[in-house]
């Protein structure tokens, strides 16, 4: 099995050193700047539990340097994807499948889902249509990322907590494909459940990310203040409760509650979010594939989300004046 990381930073290098570690997977990653530099010279250390392991895969800066692969996983910001989608094309030989691990709903959404909107594009992370043009949904694996990691240094990965990775066809088959992909990942020891409702898991991650993100982007407070303090929850259930109606219109089951999907986010506790540390690190922010992609799908539905519709427009804002959108 030929397995690229595309985008081999944190959640990416994670996954994919612990592949290599197993050697039962021919990894490369596609990487670039210093953190490339120090794989290149030194190999990938990962930090993990209380252990260090170090693995030397093959780490080049393109896809031309890697050639065609059995597997892409994309671990790319969802603004990213639509850049990089042709920079891709190296990587794709007859058969070969895309991971999508990228946060919020994926370009590939409406591919096989039965009902009037099938094969519609998601204009909010695929502008035009190019993502599914070039990276036709026909190669798309969704996969849904729990794990968190950071690049505490060039060429070194942090596991911080979490194991697994939800896997799902957009048909909800267990084709071939994607039960090699679950074995592989299993036997490298993370959890790898094959989802036949994919898209129900997409949603109970996104019903957090929606609020939680921006809430944090424009109050700069973290993850236990937005949950815990009475009127950010309050806006957080209420962008939610909106959120459910627009999802469960669209066929989603939501096997857990508002207020439990809340409470889950106060149990990490004193995070600061993916938006807020873009914010602050003057990087785009992920604005439309977590709250953009609702409102979108609201207007398609022709169902209200005042409370989202709002919020967005506060933190597009907000990312504007950063130089962040």
């Amino acid at each position: 099995m030929k397995l690229c990381i595309f985008g081999a930073g944190a959640i990416g290098g994670l996954l994919g050193a612990k592949l290599a570690a197993k050697g039962d997977v021919d990894v490369t990653f596609i990487a670039r700047g210093p953190h490339l530099a120090a794989m290149q010279a030194d190999g990938v250390k990962l930090v993990s539990e209380g252990q260090e392991i170090v693995v030397r895969p093959r780490c080049v800066a393109s896809a031309a340097e890697a050639g065609p692969q059995d597997y892409v996983v994309v671990t790319l910001k969802a603004h990213s994807l639509p850049g990089a989608a042709q920079q891709m094309q190296p990587l794709l030989g007859a058969e070969t499948a895309i991971v999508s691990a990228v946060n919020g709903i994926p370009w590939w959404y409406f591919y096989k889902l039965p009902g009037e909107y099938e094969d519609r594009r998601v204009a909010s992370v695929d502008p035009g249509g190019q993502v599914w043009e070039k990276l036709h949904p026909s190669r798309a694996i969704g996969a849904i990322v729990y794990p968190a990691a950071e690049v505490i240094a060039p060429g070194v990965i942090e596991h911080t907590y979490g194991d697994r990775f939800s896997l799902g066809e957009p048909d909800g088959s267990r084709s071939p494909r994607i039960a090699a992909l679950s074995e592989a990942l299993i036997a490298a020891g993370f959890k790898a459940p094959v989802r036949p409702r994919i898209r129900d898991e997409i949603w109970v991650k996104l019903w957090g990310n929606l609020a939680f993100n921006p809430l944090s982007a424009l109050t700069t407070q973290t993850l236990d203040v937005i949950t815990g303090e009475p009127e950010l929850r309050a806006i957080c259930r209420t962008m939610m409760v909106e959120a459910q109606a627009i999802g469960e219109r669209l066929g989603v089951r939501f096997g857990i509650d508002v207020d439990r999907r809340i409470a889950g986010g106060a149990e990490v506790g004193a995070h600061r979010t993916s938006m807020l540390q873009d914010l602050e690190k003057g990087r785009p922010m992920e604005i439309d594939a977590l709250l953009g992609v609702v409102v979108e799908f609201a207007e398609m539905l022709d169902l209200p989300a005042p409370t989202c519709r709002t919020v967005l427009g506060l933190v597009r804002a907000r990312a504007r004046a950063a130089g962040c959108y």
